[in-house]
């Protein structure tokens, strides 16, 4: 007979970053997640500090088919040849990790996605998904869903000077790192947090297809 009952709900992280800085701080908000709840918690969870070029150092350490959900979260590059190597990476830790019928959950800001495909912003709504798409086909993946997220009204990037009327109006300031910005940068201005990420949810193709060379850097 067991001593305690554990939930019925499993709950594995595995995280990997190749700043240790951040890993810290990731575990510190685990643990006080852990330490918050009133009953056992049946999870598992995992930080491992790499670098995600080295997959021969650590994919073979990882489970194999056990994950339902993978994110990533602005690990994307402008540099093509980085791009390249990091798209070949995400391909491989998707087939060796996921779950059939599985998840990912990519986040990547607009600037970052338009500019890759040596497109513009726009607010068309068929030209953006075009972007998607194409990113969506360099990583093997078909889509769910996507959303944009921005912190201003418009789907379209401001020009700098109605941005900052509307920043100063609306959106919080990063006082500690201006502070820093202006130090040691010499920023004329305070920075403000700001949003204007695409979240993507999409699920793996079987067939991934080849990564497109046309990458502007």
């Amino acid at each position: 007979q067991r001593l305690i009952d554990l939930p019925p709900v499993h709950l594995s992280y595995f995280s990997l970053e190749k700043r240790d800085s951040f890993q810290y701080r990731g575990l510190q908000l685990w643990r006080k997640y852990m330490a918050s709840q009133t009953t056992p918690n049946n999870t598992y969870f995992q930080f491992v500090t790499a670098d995600i070029f080295n997959l021969e150092k650590w994919l073979d350490q990882t489970p194999k088919n056990f994950f339902d959900f993978i994110v990533i979260s602005h690990c994307f590059f402008s540099d093509p040849q980085k791009r390249h190597q990091s798209v070949k990476a995400y391909q491989q830790i998707f087939q060796h990790c996921l779950v059939d019928h599985g998840y990912i959950l990519l986040i990547i800001q607009d600037k970052k996605l338009f500019k890759t495909y040596n497109m513009e912003h726009s607010d068309n709504i068929e030209y953006e998904k075009n972007a998607v798409r194409s990113f969506l086909d360099d990583l093997g993946l078909d889509l769910v869903w996507y959303h944009y997220l921005s912190s201003t009204p418009l789907r379209q990037a401001m020009d700098r000077k109605s941005f900052k009327s509307f920043a100063d109006s609306n959106l919080s300031t990063q006082k500690l790192v201006s502070q820093l910005l202006q130090k040691y940068f010499n920023q004329k201005f305070v920075s403000h947090y700001k949003l204007d990420d695409y979240i993507i949810l999409a699920t793996l193709n079987q067939t991934p297809r080849p990564i497109k060379t046309n990458i502007k850097s």
